[in-house]
């Protein structure tokens, strides 16, 4: 043991990926059905940091780590957040914010009866809820203090850190078995179906095509009208039907069901299996030019006479529509004259070569936006300050950008495969840092004879945190997977998060989870620091 203990310690990246992939192997082993995940990578960095203080991996490794992966979350989960804000958005982060303020309200209470220092009751708080910028912030604020002063954070947060994490999965799972069905907005979208029509009903003449669609809502694509024995792209923007037209619709089954009483019959024979004129094709958009501009700005029909059916995103498959903006890495089903089928494709890049290269300027100029506005100073009474920090920094600029999607020629958003492989990435480094930099001292902590008081006093802030976010998100009727996503924002767990997402049938947890962490951040932040100012 010695000899590879010493091996580990001259190479701290063996070290890195020992822990890494240790945990991963620990994390695909099931009890009950239930299997941390990724979370593991943490209990493993705790046993390899535990085995000797030498063995933590640097500073570097957990910081880089945390603000690549919320940046990643941010420019994945911007356009989510700032879209549920007119609908979700402000109960999500009242319910993480709730549990914040509870849980802030009982770290002053056990900190008042258990006789605690200032210095690790803040370092509890930010522990029990897995906030590392929070315990950045208390930190800071003991610049220029004595080192046990600054040590005492540091020593409480790693002994609530694990508790903290479990908690979180607790209550992720509580949450699960609270909770009711989700709504079928919310639900993983059904897979998309052509159905081919025949226009019987006059209504359906009234207006345009695109008209007709908005006036029942009705969430289709039109992709070719045959017309008195003439097959083409339908022009859904100018185009008004006839009586005895032939459509093809692209929708899920409950929307084309619907169509069929609006429009007319459906028709045995599929037109799109007709390929003689038209043809279709799926395209990678690989262009810079395309990414981050709707379908309507695109204006496909009068470039080529093409129309895009549908576009696929990751796993999920959308209904296209002149309103969605469209992303690098995308797959679009495009209808177009098979002689331009080439051009169309050309237009959109379809270079999955150039979808693997990460433009490493809007990424770099990004993260340093983020890092900047993270070490911007707010004072708060009592010469007191706070500021966002290394992860509410980066963040909130992540989320602004992946909002916008380009400024000018920029850039902002990366490829769906290329964002989840660089948050996974930045999870991992997260978790195996601050699990080997805590293991020595929390295992230090737990010798010493006087860690039972800190544990249960931990323990009572996670739980505190976890019970109400639960209850007040049951109370409110939040569906089950976004409900679980709140939680773990709640607790500002991204593992907790992987740990949702895997248990999910959907996109909930994210969506929940997008919409109540930059709340919950910035609170937690604000309170850690307000704590320590309180009890000093």
């Amino acid at each position: 043991m010695q000899v590879v203990v010493h091996r580990l310690i001259e190479s701290p990246l063996l070290t890195l990926f020992v822990v890494a992939a240790a945990g991963y192997l620990l994390g695909r082993i099931r009890i009950a059905g239930v299997h941390l995940g990724v979370a593991a990578v943490l209990f493993c960095g705790l046993a390899v940091g535990a085995l000797d203080q030498r063995l933590a991996l640097p500073e570097l490794v957990p910081l880089f780590g945390l603000v690549l992966f919320v940046y990643m979350l941010g420019l994945s989960s911007g356009a989510t957040f700032f879209a549920s804000l007119r609908r979700k958005g402000l109960r999500d982060s009242g319910v993480a914010l709730t549990a914040v303020l509870v849980s802030a309200g009982v770290a002053l209470a056990v900190g008042a009866v258990l006789g605690l220092p200032a210095e690790r009751m803040a370092g509890l708080f930010a522990g029990a809820l897995t906030n590392t910028p929070a315990l950045a912030a208390v930190v800071e604020q003991l610049e220029g203090t004595a080192e046990a002063a600054r040590n005492a954070p540091i020593i409480a947060y790693s002994l609530a850190y694990p508790l903290g994490v479990i908690g979180a999965l607790v209550a992720v799972l509580l949450a699960r078995w609270l909770g009711r069905a989700a709504p079928a907005e919310e639900r993983r979208p059904e897979p998309l179906q052509n159905a081919t029509v025949r226009v019987t009903q006059a209504e359906a003449c009234e207006g345009t095509g695109k008209e007709l669609l908005a006036r029942h809502g009705l969430a289709l694509a039109v992709s070719r009208l045959r017309r008195a024995g003439q097959l083409r792209v339908f022009d859904g923007q100018d185009e008004r039907l006839e009586l005895g037209d032939e459509l093809v619709l692209v929708g899920p089954a409950a929307e084309l069901a619907r169509a069929f009483s609006i429009i007319g019959p459906r028709l045995e024979e599929p037109l799109e299996l007709d390929r003689r004129v038209l043809d279709f094709r799926r395209i990678a958009v690989s262009s810079a030019k395309c990414a981050g501009r709707t379908l309507g700005e695109l204006d496909l029909h009068g470039r080529f006479g093409a129309t895009v059916t549908r576009i696929r995103r990751g796993d999920v498959e959308l209904v296209a529509t002149d309103e969605l903006a469209l992303e690098l890495g995308d797959r679009v089903r495009v209808v177009a004259p098979r002689e331009r089928l080439a051009q169309v494709s050309q237009f959109f890049g379809d270079s999955y070569r150039a979808l693997g290269e990460i433009d490493v300027v809007s990424v770099g100029l990004g993260i340093c936006l983020g890092l900047l506005l993270g070490q911007v100073a707010v004072p708060l009474p009592g010469d007191a300050h706070f500021s966002l920090g290394n992860a509410g920094g980066p963040l909130i600029v992540g989320l602004v950008l992946g909002r916008l999607g380009r400024t000018g020629p920029m850039v902002w958003n990366l490829p769906y495969d290329a964002n989840q492989t660089l948050r996974q990435l930045g999870l991992v480094l997260f978790l195996a840092g601050v699990g080997t930099r805590s293991g020595h001292a929390f295992l230090s902590t737990l010798q010493s004879g006087h860690a039972l008081p800190l544990l249960a006093a931990g323990l009572a802030i996670t739980l505190s945190a976890a019970m109400v976010s639960v209850l007040v998100g049951r109370a409110l009727g939040i569906p089950t997977e976004r409900l679980s996503g709140v939680v773990a924002a709640a607790h500002t767990q991204p593992a907790a998060l992987a740990f949702a997402v895997d248990k999910a049938g959907g996109d909930g947890p994210n969506a929940g989870y997008a919409s109540a962490f930059p709340i919950a951040t910035i609170a937690k932040i604000i309170a850690a620091q307000l704590l320590l100012s309180l009890a000093r």
